[in-house]
């Protein structure tokens, strides 16, 4: 189907660009949303009568996320979770607990519809995410999983949380090692004779 848009679409094009996309995306989303309109020669007509307003009216849009963007790029949030000892959570982390997290912080402004995350995170550590606050401005955010507190701090200071708590557990157990033993042989305190060859 031929549509109109009447804002810029990322991977489709700019405010007024005829592109050809298929039905059941411009019926579903761009349409309902008024993302844009059908292109026949009456929409053409409106569209270029009203072309003006609708440019302005996205500038001003994007003025005020270029404002907002200022308090949210590069901002870190803490999501203190549940995990097993390998790292991985119980549950994941999506994009709507991104979103209550910048709200208890107090940037109100972020909605679901914003927030780009390729995949739910499922383990602990840093993550980078992705805030469309207008078609042509995106900023990022920092997501620090982390089970406690404490471990969000080490991991903000650069710490592989989890490469340390294993070097921790393999630091206190030495295994006997004889060299002379043979495979499944269990190591013993007293090296006995060897027997002889007759």
């Amino acid at each position: 189907m031929e549509i109109i848009l009447l804002e810029r679409i990322e991977k489709l094009g700019a405010i007024g660009d005829v592109v050809t996309v298929k039905d059941g995306y411009a019926r579903n989303f761009l349409l309902p949303n008024k993302k844009a309109l059908r292109s026949n020669a009456a929409n053409k007509k409106v569209f270029e009568a009203n072309r003006a307003r609708i440019e302005a009216e996205n500038a001003a849009r994007r003025s005020d996320a270029e404002t907002a963007s200022k308090d949210i790029d590069g901002k870190q949030i803490v999501l203190i979770r549940q995990s097993s000892n390998a790292g991985h959570l119980y549950g994941s982390v999506a994009v709507r607990d991104v979103v209550e997290a910048l709200q208890a912080e107090g940037i109100t402004n972020v909605t679901k519809a914003m927030v780009v995350l390729e995949r739910p995170i499922k383990t602990l550590g840093l993550f980078d995410v992705k805030v469309a606050l207008h078609p042509e401005v995106a900023v990022t955010i920092q997501v620090n999983v982390a089970r406690s507190p404490e471990e969000a701090d080490l991991q903000a200071q650069g710490v592989d949380v989890m490469a340390e708590m294993f070097e921790k557990d393999e630091a206190g157990f030495t295994e006997d090692y004889d060299p002379n033993a043979e495979p499944g042989e269990i190591a013993t305190d007293t090296e006995e004779a060897p027997a002889e060859e007759a």
